[in-house]
């Protein structure tokens, strides 16, 4: 099987669907899954993989693709207001780190210029895993993301530098192996001819990404094509990589580069959409290569060494970070989040200990060990984040005090009347309709985005995850009368409304339900009342049409309320069968057909000149009409 590619396909997918749908049942997150996929079909157990190298340079492309994506977040105004956290936590990060790495080595025996080179490659935290873990979290747009993309983007922004400084650190002789320079068209240059070299390659991409690459999209954009114009985005993506690995350079750094030269670009939103579905599934088969990588024979050999090693590196990170984040201003819990998310080694450290050892930096032996520590502590960040979480847990429950980001409330914030979770597209008509009319409400969303938008226009909306008890406390729920959840994401909307309703159960709870399947959730969970998002508009669309189409107004606002009330009374009598699968839809079939039965028999009694409308000028027209259809009166 080693040499079928469809074979190796039919491998590393299945493995990959089956451990991923496991492990994300399990609540374990799905990069541990990949990983644990990995780890299955590797070398090391059921040896279904043949050499993993051999897909981990293509697996290596879904890291390019995600650094791509990475540069195009990267925009003068973001690097601008995150400037304190990227070059100043992240900055005092990667040099602490490395330092103190290198000082607990050389406690071990290492020379100091091998100590400080493993010190600067293991600062380095995963831009893959962590994103990803945090996406799956909902962390990403919140502060805790804020810090660690900070962190992230520093330490890729770094590794330029560090391929020139880490030759430098040079105790043994200089052997280029084909791991690392095989691709390399200058590797046998002069060092200065390979400076100029590189100098060349990245004006030639940021030259290239100004003057070239836009007219180029403006002429595939005017062919109207969209599967060219993604070809096009992958052949640039492939093209800065490839021309990168010639010169000697990560690919993945190129390709950030591409990406931040392309960042202020018209054509960077089409970009990103073309793009990201290949991100995630290259994502997922380098993590799987990754596990599959994990030299157990190591860890079955030396088993304490390793462990105590992964479990060092990790602990120390975290301290650093930790320290670093709270001396910046950030809560315990925000600064114990972030260390937690980065304490791991990053991917970036397999390329730069390869570059090592052919540089003559660090031995063979030496790199081989220290690949196994970066890839177990790879391994065990999902895990630790888990655990991380229990503990939060059962401190919440303990001392329901801090939170990651506890918003300031001022005091005419404590005492509302209202408290509206989620001010997204549904929230915000709902609250300013109550504002308007002179409630006094606060307002909690989870969108960093959307909250800075929403406060340049004056508006007063607290960050914070509204299903956190503490939280909602310290928003004034105990006082409030009302809680309006109105949050996009189902699962935490029907979490929401049944923790306030157990803590909270003197506030009336009106929530926003997605369909009539969400309503009776919510329903179940607490709420006392549930408006399904589209159903009004749907039916006002409905109103809209039957006017088009010749009803008069009042006759079309009747039809949509005979239909409103047949609808709500079909609801509740369906209410009472939610959860038994057959009998909902034997029931549900029944009265849709009853339904139409009897809206069609109240629309048959509109008859032109009812007096119940709700339009006079429309009532008037109708009567004109029915006048005019029976004719002149004749003289008696």
């Amino acid at each position: 099987m080693h040499g079928d590619f469809l074979g190796q396909a039919l491998v590393y997918l299945a493995a990959g669907v089956v451990t991923v749908a496991a492990a994300k049942k399990l609540g374990l997150g799905s990069v541990l899954g990949y990983l644990i996929a990995g780890a299955l079909i590797g070398p090391f157990a059921l040896n279904l993989t043949g050499d993993p190298e051999d897909v981990m340079a293509f697996a290596e492309f879904g890291v390019v693709i995600l650094l791509f994506l990475i540069g195009l977040e990267v925009r003068p105004a973001l690097l601008w207001s995150m400037r304190k956290t990227i070059f100043g936590l992240g900055g005092a990060q990667v040099m602490a780190t490395a330092l103190a790495i290198a000082g607990a080595s050389m406690i071990f025996g290492l020379p100091w210029q091998t100590a400080l080179a493993a010190g600067l490659v293991l600062a380095m935290s995963s831009t893959a895993i962590v994103l990803q873990t945090l996406d799956e979290k909902g962390l990403r747009q919140g502060p805790v993301g804020r810090a660690a993309f900070g962190v992230l983007l520093l330490q890729d922004l770094a590794i330029i530098p560090l391929f020139a400084l880490l030759p430098l650190l040079a105790t043994g002789p200089v052997q280029l192996t084909s791991d690392s320079h095989s691709a390399s068209l200058i590797a046998d240059l002069p060092a200065w001819m390979q400076a100029l070299a590189v100098l060349a390659a990245v004006g030639a991409v940021v030259g290239g990404g100004r003057f070239v690459v836009r007219p180029v999209f403006r002429f595939i954009a005017q062919s109207r094509l969209r599967e060219i114009f993604t070809a096009t985005s992958l052949l640039i993506v492939v093209g800065v990589a490839m021309l990168m690995q010639i010169v000697g350079l990560s690919p993945a750094l190129g390709a950030f580069l591409a990406g931040v030269v392309l960042a202020e670009s018209e054509f960077r939103r089409e970009l990103e959409t073309d793009i990201e579905p290949f991100r995630g599934l290259l994502l997922g088969l380098f993590f799987i290569t990754v596990g599959a990588t994990i030299d157990f024979g190591l860890i079955l050999r030396e088993p304490l060494l390793l462990i105590g090693l992964v479990l060092g590196l990790m602990a120390l990170k975290f301290v650093v970070l930790f320290a670093l984040a709270r001396v910046g201003g950030a809560s315990n819990r925000l600064a114990a989040t972030v260390a937690v998310a980065l304490a791991q080694g990053g991917e970036f450290a397999f390329v730069l200990l390869t570059f090592t050892v052919g540089a003559g930096v660090i031995s063979q032996p030496l790199a081989d060990l220290l690949t196994a520590v970066v890839a177990v502590s790879m391994a065990m960040t999902p895990l630790t984040v888990i655990v991380y979480e229990k503990i939060l847990t059962f401190l919440d429950r303990k001392n329901p005090t801090e939170s990651i980001a506890d918003p300031t409330f001022e005091e005419e914030d404590a005492e509302p009347d209202i408290i509206i979770a989620g001010f997204g597209r549904f929230g915000q008509v709902t609250g300013r309709l109550l504002m308007a009319n002179g409630f006094k409400s606060t307002v909690l969303d989870a969108d960093i985005e959307m909250i800075d938008l929403l406060r340049r226009f004056g508006r007063r909306v607290h960050y914070g995850d509204a299903t956190r008890l503490d939280l909602l406390r310290q928003a004034g729920a105990e006082r409030a009368r009302m809680l309006i959840v109105a949050i996009d994401d189902q699962e935490k909307a029907a979490e929401l409304v049944e923790r306030a309703r157990e803590a909270f159960p003197h506030l009336t709870i009106l929530a926003r339900a997605f369909d009539r399947r969400h309503a009776y959730d919510m329903l179940a969970n607490g709420a006392d009342a549930v408006e399904r998002e589209t159903f009004e508009g749907a039916l006002s669309m409905g109103v809209t049409a039957l006017k088009s189409l010749g009803f008069r107004a009042h006759r079309a606002q009747r039809a949509a309320d005979y239909f409103r009330r047949h609808d709500l009374r079909t609801f509740e009598e369906l209410r009472p069968m939610w959860g038994q699968t057959e009998a909902y839809m034997l029931a549900s079939r029944d009265a849709s057909q009853t339904m139409d039965r009897l809206l069609a028999a109240d629309l048959e009694k509109m008859k032109p000149g009812a007096a119940d409308g709700w339009d006079p000028s429309g009532r008037d027209e109708d009567q004109r009409e029915a006048a005019e259809q029976e004719g002149p009166a004749r003289p008696a």
